[in-house]
């Protein structure tokens, strides 16, 4: 049977609920969200004549959730457009109309009683063959529909979604005893390829994975925190970024989840276990107490930190006050800060056992390497889910068993056991084969220990790992900034991998060799990596230090050879597509504008920032951005000139970014020829079919275009609504120069609207009026500010 999802239904419309309705329409999916029915009016309501019959009323609580995606921060919706595919309704009025789904699923409260009500009532109403699952994160699923009928039970699972939906990238699926085979395998093909998810399958065990493993670990670190006599600050300051794991580290990951869910979660398991496991889930009694303060954490404002008067305190357990935060300095944490990547920062930072901060993170990290593989065959089928559910959805950069290896698998077990611990046998009798890690990698492959022997890691044909890709002796040529690799196929692909993926004279002579390459031997050519960014911009150090010293012929030298790059890719002989993703910003976007294809990642933050360090785009980004603004108007039609270039105006004169791929395209940066990954893992892959696509369909080079320009009247309009921001108080004096600047360039000079001018001329205007700001003290006070402290002056 061909299975598709064309349409679903989300029952509940909570947090959660409304998460996962968003998370589909974002994906293009229509979808119906019920919740109940309101037993009262509101005083509103009652003033308004409305009775408990009117449909607003009864559909109040889910409208009223829909309506709350557009305040939350971080926004669950990449864009406006879709609310508008999202239908809401009630349990009571629509439950007929989940024959339309193809996708049912339930994010009711966490009571077996009231799920099973659901379901039964699911049961009635959903046509044969339909999915249905629950988003539960700790009740058996199996438990849930064991009373339904025998087509349900077969197309019922688990699917764990992890909070915001829209952002963390697990995707939990638990198959029951029931469920056919062919659902499971399809749910999970789809959760990558059109959710976009990393999916793991778990087993119907309390928290599953990700939450079971995540939960004791946070609870160990609250253990050794009080037992070692550690504050709240001194262990976030080890736990995040150090040992691999997310900023909000320890702490403040548990006041953004809530300490009211924290409970639950731990609950849920201690529950359903005995010895000592059960005691580690049994949380301090200071907590409890902190939610019956009321100090649940983000969400009241205040759990173990509060935020006063712009400062940071943090919570003393022993007494519940707040006091100053204290963060944790040491020889071993100093020597981890200078390791690069979390593999060696483990490694240096347990390299000093006598280290106050290497006791505390060892004591951490110890009980969470063995309970993971203790629990291997009990929640999941192998050590990849345990170590892809970790950093899937709790962001740790490697999971347990990576970890593991980092540090030294036999080593760290040796140690284990002079300390008394029991190590589960399996991986004794790893070491004792002769093994020295539970991952091994050569020619271009991961294998894994599956208990036995040593397997391939099992991954989505679509994802593209360049690491690997390089280690197969795939690299043509590389620098200090870039690296060319053959993608196979006749496509290549050039990897920025220089500080921030900032742009440098290395980048630019790589990507002019990349495609004199192209042109030569290959297909195309793809401009894409996997860093934590697909490239911020130029390198503002080298460009401030020249001004400083009054180089301006060297600056001046930069700028063409830059202007030059992205011409070059705009009129390359063969494809070039760029996949961005992140933050691809100032430099970063001016790379991608001119490609003959953009292929972006979903959460792709693009902009010309450049106005924020007092300078505007000098590497072709304005006049790219305008092109492309007048590429997506109807052809044919009379069209308003004006309107495009203070459209392209004012989101260059504000710096405006993108939140998302889609609001790119709404903003222009993404047109019609360009597109989105529904998965970022397979953003290179994607790039790569878009440039075989454009090369077998016979791809030619653009030809040069003439640019119509608003001359003196446009120049005008533009630097009038400048200087009224001015007036206003919303813009300075040295801002509206820049604006003056600007101008200048969109309106193509002081000549008549309507006029033609060929592309050098306006890239000749962008690389006179960066020039001409770069050597302003004001600018170069900006530029200074954003490398010092990471974020804009207003002089």
């Amino acid at each position: 049977m061909k299975r598709s999802i064309k349409r679903a239904a989300v029952l509940g419309s909570g947090v959660m609920g409304s998460g996962i309705a968003a998370h589909l329409a974002n994906n293009g999916i229509p979808v119906q969200m019920l919740d109940i029915v309101p037993s009262e009016l509101t005083v509103q309501e009652e003033k308004q004549g409305l009775s408990l019959e009117d449909k607003r009323v009864r559909n109040r609580i889910a409208e009223k959730s829909k309506q709350a995606l557009l305040k939350q921060k971080p926004s669950p919706i990449t864009s406006k457009a879709s609310l508008d595919l999202i239908e809401i309704g009630n349990f009571e009025d629509d439950m007929e109309r989940l024959e339309e789904a193809d996708w049912i699923i339930e994010v009711v409260t966490e009571n077996l009683e009231i799920k099973k009500q659901v379901f039964a009532n699911v049961d009635k109403h959903r046509k044969k063959g339909s999915i249905v699952s629950s988003n539960t994160s700790g009740i058996s699923v199996e438990a849930m529909i064991e009373d339904c009928s025998e087509d349900m039970k077969k197309h019922f699972l688990g699917t764990h979604f992890f909070n915001p939906p829209r952002y963390l990238k697990l995707l939990e699926v638990i198959p029951t005893s029931h469920t056919d085979p062919d659902v499971l395998e399809f749910m999970k093909v789809f959760g990558e390829n059109v959710l976009g998810k990393g999916v793991v399958e778990a087993k119907d065990t309390p928290n599953f994975i990700a939450n079971r493993i995540g939960t004791y670990g946070l609870l160990i670190t609250l253990r050794e925190m009080l037992e070692q006599g550690f504050s709240i600050g001194e262990v976030d300051s080890v736990t995040g970024p150090l040992i691999g794991r997310p900023k909000s580290a320890t702490f403040r990951t548990l006041d953004v989840v809530g300490l009211d869910t924290f409970l639950h979660v731990a609950r849920n398991v201690y529950d359903k276990v005995e010895g000592k496991e059960k005691e580690v889930f049994d949380p301090p009694a200071f907590m409890q107490k902190m939610v019956e303060n009321g100090w649940l954490g983000s969400k009241s404002g205040k759990g173990f930190y509060e935020k006063k008067a712009g400062v940071i305190y943090e919570i003393n357990p022993d007494t519940l006050e707040f006091g100053e935060r204290k963060k944790l300095q040491t020889p071993a944490i100093e020597m981890a800060k200078q390791a690069k990547g979390s593999r060696a920062k483990m490694k240096a930072l347990l390299s000093m056992p006598d280290d106050p901060a290497a006791k505390l993170v060892w004591s951490l990290l110890k009980p969470v390497l063995i309970y993971s593989a203790e629990l291997v065959g009990e929640i999941a089928d192998d050590i990849t889910a345990i170590d892809q559910a970790m950093k899937w959805g709790f962001g740790w950069d490697i999971g347990p068993f990576e970890t593991w290896d980092a540090i030294g698998l036999k080593q760290a077990t040796e140690r284990m056991q002079r300390e008394g611990e029991t190590v589960p046998s399996w991986v004794l009798e790893l070491i004792e084969k002769g093994y020295e890690s539970f991952y091994k990698q050569a020619d271009g492959e991961i294998t894994y220990y599956n208990g036995n022997d040593f397997e391939k890691l099992k991954t989505n044909p679509k994802e593209v790992n360049l690491r690997l890709f390089k280690n197969k002796s795939n690299v043509i040529k590389k620098n200090t900034g870039a690296s060319l690799i053959d993608l196979d196929d006749g496509v290549l692909l050039l990897e920025f991998h220089s500080p921030n993926n900032a742009i440098g004279l290395d980048i630019m002579q790589m990507v002019n060799t990349a495609i004199e390459e192209a042109e030569a031997n290959y297909e195309g050519l793809v401009i894409g990596n996997q860093g934590k960014n697909f490239c911020v911009g130029a390198n503002l150090a080298l460009m401030l230090m020249e001004a400083q010293d009054d180089n301006f012929y060297e600056l001046d030298m930069v700028i063409r050879m830059f202007q030059n790059m992205t011409t070059n890719i705009k009129y390359a002989n063969k494809p070039v597509v760029v996949a961005p993703f992140n933050m691809a910003l100032g430099g970063g976007a001016e790379v991608s504008l001119p490609a003959a294809a953009i292929q972006a990642s979903p959460e792709t933050y693009m902009g010309l920032v450049e106005v924020g360090v007092g300078l505007i785009p000098g590497g072709g980004g304005t006049k790219e951005l305008y092109l492309k603004q007048l590429r997506n108007m109807p052809k044919g039609i009379d069209f308003d000139l004006s309107k495009v270039a203070n459209d392209v105006f004012e989101k260059v004169a504000t710096a405006k970014v993108s939140t998302s791929a889609k609001e790119a395209q709404e903003l222009g940066f993404l047109d019609q020829k360009d597109a989105i990954s529904a998965n970022p893992d397979h953003l290179i892959y994607d790039a790569k079919q878009k440039v075989l696509a454009l090369a077998h369909a016979g791809y030619r080079a653009p030809a040069k275009e003439k640019i119509p320009v608003v001359g003196n009247a446009g120049y005008a309009a533009m630097l009038l609504g400048a200087k009224n921001l001015q007036m206003s108080g919303y813009a300075s004096e040295h801002d509206v120069k820049i604006a003056e600047k600007l101008a200048y360039v969109l309106s193509g000079g002081r000549i008549k609207e309507g006029s033609l001018i060929d592309e050098q001329t306006m890239l000749d205007f962008e690389r006179e009026a960066f020039l001409s700001l770069i050597g302003e003290p004001k600018t170069q006070a900006r530029m200074q500010h954003m490398l010092m402290k990471g974020k804009p002056l207003r002089n």
